[in-house]
């Protein structure tokens, strides 16, 4: 068979061997490299909002609490609907041209939210456009994660979207770790407009918000021309129509569940726990400043979704799934129970991080085990187990305008986050359930 066009490969067979050790494997490995470096940036510039939106009062923007969980909310509801998009994209255009558009198409908010901090009379409803086109980072990763998948053979598929995917995630700390830094000084000198002035306390100094989302533009320009050059698609082709046979079976919305239990919890953390300690510890005298401490959660669950990816290749998916859950249920009880949600001193700030981390290391688990335990709970049919894990997660990016939002709601309405964790706890152990009865107990449906 001739190749469709050019950018498109002409035979792809990853299962079998001999065309794995020959072809398949070299084109697989770049492909993995190109999309996983790309992937990066879509974190981070899809979070980049949640590293501002903490210091937008400090340098005399006049929004209220609730409008700062909302912006950090946003870019979650933009992403989880591009992603609804992405998950046909690869089967009709190919990775090549999706991966490169969608690599540079990322421009757009860096340049608009660099403007929009930089101006002081810039309107909140501004604010949430930018916002919402950020949400561009996180669309793509559901044309990212099937793609992988269909590149390489099952046998090394956990182990290739754990890298992808937990590489990928370390985006969200880079946004969050870099930006209070990058802001400190005029890192593009006068070409990217004037500093701002952060006032807090007796502390005034000059601020360059402008540097947190101009950053990744040089590096969205590199790999977008990397992308056009060495990537390839592969004959794997379906109409939109044929793509939606997924929706027809019950495994589509039962793996919906366990990955928004899991992804849904990091990326909806990710966004929130910035502005989570800034509510509940902002108060004490000599609080701690929020974005020295964000950037440890994303980083916990991105390493172990990139180390329990060979894991869940070894020991399978399901039960690996099942402990995250689990964990995560105890975790949560504990940051409850304990009164960590409803502080009356810096006291159990240490240990309110220490469980915090616990349920990013725990969801990072479940992250792993779930994209190796999709392609197997459809192991007829690759196209459908590749759709399936554009889908759910496509889904699950809603984690941060769900989390972000109904925090928001829980601290306006109780002064403390505690009904929402108690939401996340019964949520969880439905999740775990299905889990549970469908892909991990004897004699189960489907074992995986």
């Amino acid at each position: 068979m001739s190749a469709p066009s050019p950018g498109w490969l002409a035979r792809w067979e990853p299962e079998d061997e001999t065309f794995w050790r020959e072809t398949g494997s070299r084109i697989a490995w770049r492909t993995l490299v190109l999309t996983t470096a790309s992937l990066i940036l879509s974190f981070a510039t899809w979070f980049v909002v949640s590293a501002l939106v903490v210091r937008l009062p400090n340098v005399g923007f006049r929004f209220t609490t609730m409008q700062l969980f909302w912006l950090a909310a946003m870019p979650g509801l933009a992403g989880g609907t591009f992603r609804i998009l992405h998950t046909f994209l690869v089967p009709i255009f190919g990775t090549r041209n999706v991966i490169t558009v969608a690599t540079l198409v990322k421009l757009v908010p860096c340049f608009g939210l660099a403007w929009a901090v930089s101006h002081l009379d810039t309107p909140f409803w501004l604010f949430v456009v930018f916002a919402l086109l950020a949400g561009f980072g996180g669309g793509d990763f559901s044309s990212f994660m099937p793609s992988t998948s269909l590149f390489f053979p099952k046998r090394l598929q956990g182990t290739a979207l754990g890298i992808q995917a937990g590489v990928g995630n370390f985006g969200v700390s880079l946004a969050q770790l870099l930006t209070p830094w990058i802001i400190g000084f005029a890192l593009f000198g006068g070409l990217a407009g004037g500093p701002q002035v952060f006032s807090r306390g007796n502390v005034a100094k000059e601020m360059w918000l402008q540097n947190g989302p101009l950053l990744y533009v040089p590096f969205l320009l590199v790999m977008g021309g990397l992308c056009a050059i060495g990537l390839r698609s592969i004959p794997v082709k379906a109409s939109f129509r044929e793509q939606l046979d997924i929706f027809k079976t019950k495994h589509t919305w039962f793996c919906t569940v366990t990955y928004l239990m899991t992804f849904g919890s990091f990326s909806g953390l990710s966004a929130a726990f910035p502005l989570m300690i800034k509510t509940l510890f902002g108060k004490f005298p000599d609080a701690p400043d929020p974005l020295t401490y964000a950037f440890l959660g994303p980083l916990v669950g991105s390493a172990a979704r990139v180390l329990f990816g060979f894991v869940a290749d070894r020991v399978g998916g399901g039960i690996l799934t099942q402990l995250a859950g689990l964990g995560m249920i105890g975790t949560a009880l504990a940051l409850v129970l304990g009164g960590f949600l409803a502080p009356s001193s810096l006291a159990g700030f240490p240990v309110f991080v220490w469980l915090m981390l616990a349920m990013f290391f725990f969801s990072g688990i479940g992250n792993a085990s779930t994209f190796r335990q999709f392609p197997i709970v459809f192991a007829g049919s690759p196209r459908q187990g590749a759709q399936v894990l554009g889908w759910t997660g496509a889904v699950a990016a809603y984690g941060p305008f769900l989390f972000s939002s109904l925090i928001g709601v829980s601290m306006s309405r109780t002064g403390s986050p505690a009904a929402f964790f108690w939401g996340l706890i019964v949520f969880d152990v439905v999740a775990v359930g299905v889990n549970w009865f469908y892909y991990t107990r004897r004699g189960c449906e489907r074992p995986s």
